[in-house]
């Protein structure tokens, strides 16, 4: 017995632990989604009656929100009301006052409307009355002019000729007295206002003196660059010359090449590859020809740049291009050492001064003189004197008369037709003969004021004396106690009779002595 238990005890025990724990675990599967599931609805519940409770809040809130926005709402309204109806009232008053002041001035109108009318009858009344009487006063004169024409023996119209022949007469008699009283009263004046007009033209533009080199050098860095620029046989020196058109000297002179051309153009264009040449250091027929061209390509670019800067800064407009061209080439020519296109800008300059004075067009004054010599841009390339191809260039390019005129006569060549033409002429005198702006006329001038000096410093008694104004005024100081004041004036016509005999010299020279005598006591 004790043995079947025991084997029960063995094998049912764990069967039944097993049905037991089947069933705890099927009853755990059951219970346990249904306690969450009961759990879970608790809480559910109590969100929704919280909610609800929220929605209350939320709904007693809005209602006494919107319960105070209704209020201040019609606060509002009720207050715009108020204020429109004032502004009503308002523009009622101001309509009614208007209308007050519209009526007064109907009023005011219809009375002068009345008086009008009134003085519009009496003028009517009036001009009938003169009418009368005019037609009554023409009869007077009418019957007046038959009784002296009776008189006279002559007709109205052969009295008038005869009076108007008499006053004619007599008013040509004065006019052309006039006219000769003016015409000497100009040339007593003339002289005096010309020479004030160049005076204020020549203070009012201050030129530089300058002098041009019209001989281009080249220096070499040593004397092997030469042997290159020779070349071979003499073929880099030959390729250069028929490019270039110039004839380089290669003489004993030690580093330097001398460039000898008259087209001053391509004497520049033979500096400029030159230079370019040594700089590069490659010299060979081919780099030649190169380098030649992109040097005519600069230096066309410089002259037409260059033109276009003179036109602008002279402020004259509507210069045809190609014309402005040859007047960049002015900057390569020279003459008597004077740069022309300095020359030219300054006769421009000097005209435009003396037009301006005399109340004519200034631009047109400056046009005339900055082309009066635009023909020496071509002159050594052209036959032909300057002046011609200058006139031939100005008509080409539709150049005015008074530009072609002053042009045409500002040597001479041409007479002057026009005032312009005048001041061209003056101005290209000024910038020529300046002190400084030509070689020759600088020694000339030295020459001139060393030989005032010398004439004055000749005399016996002259202490010191100083050439001013250009050499057209002497000051001469002489000492008091060898020269009186007799002899002052004595000494002064002598130096101007001297000048006047051994001198050649443009305009006048003024001659002053002075003579300074002072008394000088101390008091002690």
């Amino acid at each position: 017995m004790s043995v079947v238990l025991n084997g029960f005890t063995e094998i049912g025990l764990p069967i039944i632990l097993a049905f037991a724990g089947l069933l705890i675990g099927a009853a755990i599967v059951f219970f346990v989604p249904l306690f969450k599931k009961q759990r879970d609805q608790n809480k559910a519940g109590k969100i929704i009656r919280d909610a609800e409770i929220r929605a209350e809040h939320i709904v007693k809130n809005a209602q006494l929100d919107g319960k105070q926005a209704v209020n201040e709402m019609k606060n509002e309204a009720d207050k715009e009301i108020k204020e429109r109806k004032l502004e009503i009232t308002a523009q009622e008053n101001k309509l009614f006052q208007r209308e007050q002041s519209i009526d007064r001035r109907d009023l005011a109108l219809q009375s002068k409307e009345n008086s009008l009318d009134e003085k519009n009858e009496l003028l009517s009344k009036r001009l009938k009355d003169v009418d009368k009487k005019e037609a009554l006063l023409q009869e007077k004169i009418d019957s007046i002019i038959g009784e002296l024409e009776k008189v006279a023996q002559m007709s109205t119209q052969e009295a008038k000729n005869e009076l108007f022949a008499r006053v004619e007469s007599k008013v040509s008699k004065e006019i052309a007295s006039y006219i000769k009283n003016k015409e000497d009263e100009a040339k007593e004046t003339a002289a005096a206002k010309a020479q004030e007009l160049m005076g204020l033209a020549m203070s009012k533009y201050a030129q530089e003196t300058t002098q041009e080199r019209t001989v281009a050098t080249v220096a070499l860095p040593n004397d092997e660059m030469k042997g290159r620029i020779i070349g071979r046989e003499g073929r880099n020196i030959r390729s250069l010359e028929t490019l270039l058109g110039v004839d380089l000297i290669i003489d004993d002179t030690p580093e330097v090449i001398t460039i000898s051309c008259f087209n001053p153009i391509r004497r520049e264009i033979a500096r400029m590859s030159l230079e370019a040449l040594i700089k590069d250091g490659r010299i060979q027929p081919g780099r030649i020809e190169e380098i030649v061209e992109k040097c005519k390509a600069e230096v066309d670019e410089s002259i037409h740049k260059t033109g276009q800067d003179v036109a602008f800064k002279l402020g004259l407009p509507r210069i045809n291009k190609e014309l402005l061209d040859y007047v960049g080439r002015l900057k390569y020519r020279t003459s008597y050492g004077q740069n022309a296109l300095d020359h030219s800008i300054e006769v421009a300059y000097l005209a435009g001064v003396m037009a301006a004075e005399l109340g004519l067009d200034q631009n047109l004054a400056k046009r005339a003189g900055l082309l009066h010599d635009i023909g020496k841009a071509l002159d050594f390339e052209v036959d032909g004197s300057h002046v011609e191809l200058g006139a031939r260039l100005a008509k080409k390019y539709g150049e005015g008369d008074v530009v072609v005129n002053a042009i045409e006569s500002h040597h001479g060549d041409v007479p002057a037709k026009y005032v312009i033409s005048h001041l061209v002429q003056a101005a290209d005198t000024l910038s020529a003969a300046r002190p400084g702006a030509r070689s020759e006329m600088l020694e000339n001038y030295i020459q001139r004021i060393e030989k005032l000096e010398e004439i004055c410093n000749s005399y016996d008694g002259v202490y010191q004396s100083y050439a001013v104004q250009s050499g057209r005024e002497l000051r001469v100081m002489v000492i008091p106690d060898k020269i009186d004041d007799i002899g002052a004036f004595k000494l002064a016509r002598e130096i101007r009779e001297r000048i006047e005999n051994e001198m050649t010299y443009p305009g006048q020279i003024k001659v002053n002595v002075i003579r300074e005598y002072r008394a000088v006591e101390t008091a002690k």
